[in-house]
């Protein structure tokens, strides 16, 4: 498409989840040559759904490679100050990355988009970032916002159809699904239909089992007696890991209730949280996805922030955005979902989704003859590097707003992304309220005999 007007010279005409830096054939993502029906059909890829009222903003690197995909939802109404800080929170983000070429897309009326749009054309381009196309889309049409050629882009727009073109069956075909919109990829992480009886039961039968266990070392005299449930626990999680890295999967809501409830042992989930390394990250994604779908609301944050990291790490931010929820929306306290949200709002890339300790390490701080003050759980080991990198001024409403997804909103690096402000699916996928601040619904539950991190 012709541009009339100089890459630099782009005033506003009409252009949060997470940040996903590509993870996998996202990363091998290329726009060089791409149309902007080509790069329409990609984004709901990148992102893992169809993105609506939204700002995405597609960071490249050399010959176009999409290195980071962020999304950010629209003020409605139209905001011109959280405008701002929108393109305040994007330009920090590719000034993060070192990042100087950048691509927009604003989905919605022009009355929604051309605010956001104008603020971060002008904050991008004042930063000294190329902008590669600035485009607008909605209700099937786009237009490219700086192209003054009629001939090439009509004021009505150009139609287009992401769901038809030959780029977004390449994707699928390489497993970068897209899901209609955020709510059915929400959908994705529901509870099996007609199963809450089943997990009621299976839930309780797992509560006193381990209450057996624990009885049975009273009774013979264990010093620690709770250990032995612990053992449990971390022999059961560590199969299923072993099966998932296998290729295989667990069908049985039962036994997926019964490690829910392993979960809620800190000391079980610090250990699965240590095993998570990245070669295996879609093999966690699956486990933990299929846990947190049979799990009890008492043992939801568990499951659903180690989903969290899994899908951040392998930049799908919008995945990792909405376990988040499920499991703050559970138990707003909790700590480990509370440190990776402020990870994910600071739009760090699947990089930083480093396991803060080794699986002998955990063991170690979980020692029954160490003084508490001795004991570190991953989630506290892992709050400063968090802080290190995600930490920016004036950044709050925007990251409030910004969606997940690295690469796929995103995907990162060649997969999803997670800006919400996935690496991975794109821009981060976390839903916003209509003005600012943070969502955080449900009640505060325990989650653990061990104590709740």
């Amino acid at each position: 498409m012709t541009k009339k007007n100089p890459a630099g010279d782009s005033s506003p005409r009409s252009f949060n989840t997470p940040p996903a830096r590509p993870a996998g054939l996202g990363g091998k993502v290329q726009l060089r040559a791409a149309t902007p029906d080509a790069v329409l059909a990609v984004v709901p890829h990148m992102l893992g759904f169809y993105p609506s009222h939204s700002l995405v903003v597609l960071g490249l690197g050399e010959q176009n490679r999409v290195m980071v995909t962020f999304r950010y939802d629209l003020p409605e109404p139209a905001d011109h100050e959280l405008a701002g800080d929108i393109s305040e929170h994007a330009g920090y983000v590719l000034g993060r990355e070192g990042i100087s070429s950048a691509l927009l897309v604003g989905y919605g009326p022009e009355e929604l988009v051309a605010p956001v749009i104008g603020a971060a054309v002008a904050r991008l381009t004042a930063r000294g970032v190329r902008l590669h196309e600035v485009l607008r889309a909605d209700a099937g049409r786009y237009w490219s916002m700086l192209c003054d050629d009629t001939d090439c882009c009509p004021p009505e727009g150009r139609s287009y159809d992401p769901g038809s073109h030959p780029a977004a069956a390449a994707m699928t075909e390489a497993g970068l699904s897209a899901q209609p919109d955020r709510e059915a990829l929400a959908r994705t992480l529901s509870r099996p239909p007609g199963s809450a009886e089943l997990i009621a039961r299976a839930t309780s039968a797992a509560l006193l089992q381990l209450s057996e266990l624990v009885e049975l070392g009273q009774a013979e005299g264990d010093r620690y007696p709770a250990l032995r449930a612990t053992r449990v626990g971390r022999r059961h999680v560590q199969r299923a890991i072993r099966l998932y890295r296998a290729g295989g999967s667990i069908d049985s809501i039962g036994h997926l209730a019964w490690l829910a409830v392993l979960l809620g042992d800190l000391q079980v989930r610090d250990d699965a949280w240590a095993r998570m390394h990245p070669a295996y990250r879609e093999a966690h994604c699956r486990l933990w996805t299929d846990v947190l779908r049979s799990a009890a609301l008492d043992y939801v944050p568990a499951p659903a922030s180690l989903l969290a990291f899994a899908a951040w790490q392998a930049g799908n931010g919008a995945l990792a955005a909405m376990a988040i929820d499920r499991a703050l929306g559970a138990d707003p306290s909790y700590s480990m979902a509370q440190l990776l949200a402020g990870a994910v709002d600071a739009a760090l890339p699947p990089s930083a989704a480093r396991v803060p300790m080794t699986p002998a390490a955990v063991a170690m701080s979980y020692r029954p003859d160490r003084a508490p003050d001795e004991r570190a759980s991953p989630a506290e080991a892992g709050r400063g590097s968090a802080r290190a990198r995600g930490g920016r001024p004036n950044g709050g409403r925007a990251q409030n707003r910004a969606g997940a997804g690295q690469n796929r909103g995103g995907r990162a690096g060649g997969g999803r992304s997670t800006a919400s402000p996935r690496a991975g699916r794109g821009a981060s996928g976390r839903k916003r309220g209509p003005r600012r601040g943070r969502r955080a619904g449900g009640v505060s539950r325990a989650t653990s005999t061990a104590g709740k991190r």
